[in-house]
């Protein structure tokens, strides 16, 4: 399931025309450093990565190095990554050739792990250093100008959403919601340097 929010006002659309058109403003999304998005994903790696080597001890199994390796890869972004993205990445870190099908074995186990997530719109991967119940809905919440993916849960729309799939009599095989707008970092972003203008 996906839905993508649209303007709400004249105003919103107004504020998106210019976002999507260069954003409407010049803090630079190119550079990890300088986005919300991509701080608070490299505050979050170290725990997260130690959770899953925890994780994978736990339950027998190995957080191998390629593994691990994507793993990283992942957070060190606030995109998500495809899987040749994700090769490329490591070939530049590695200077070896990392074989796309490498990095899908990878993405299996740690999609299977729930170390990752795939964002269907873009058939693209994202690290999650949450710990989700299983069945549990998860809200993908992608900015269209700076490309970053924040997480969120909440149990009232979860709660909805599972009173409609009993109604429809519908087994889901993933609960994964995608919202597409733009985050309130380019929103304040977009607001603070229109307001310098005037």
């Amino acid at each position: 399931m996906t839905v993508k929010a649209g303007p709400t006002t004249e105003a919103d659309s107004d504020a998106m025309d210019e976002n999507e058109a260069g954003h409407g403003h010049d803090h630079h999304h190119g550079d990890d450093a300088d986005c919300a998005h991509a701080a608070a994903r490299l505050k979050e790696a170290p725990a997260a990565l130690d959770a899953a080597e925890a994780a994978c001890r736990t339950r027998g199994q190995r957080l191998t190095p390629i593994r691990r390796a994507v793993l990283e890869t992942l957070y060190a972004t606030h995109r998500p990554l495809g899987a040749y993205d994700l090769a490329e990445a490591l070939t530049r870190q590695d200077e070896r050739r990392v074989a796309p099908i490498t990095i899908y074995r990878a993405l299996d186990f740690l999609l299977e792990q729930g170390f990752v997530h795939k964002l269907e719109t873009k058939n693209a991967f994202v690290a999650c250093p949450h710990h989700h119940e299983p069945g549990e809905l998860v809200v993908f919440l992608i900015c269209e100008a700076c490309g970053g993916v924040d997480e969120a849960a909440s149990p009232d729309v979860g709660s909805a959403l599972r009173r409609v799939l009993t109604d429809a009599a519908f087994k889901p095989r993933a609960q994964v919601v995608e919202i597409a707008g733009t985050c309130a970092h380019c929103r304040e972003g977009a607001k603070g340097e229109s307001q310098a203008l005037t």
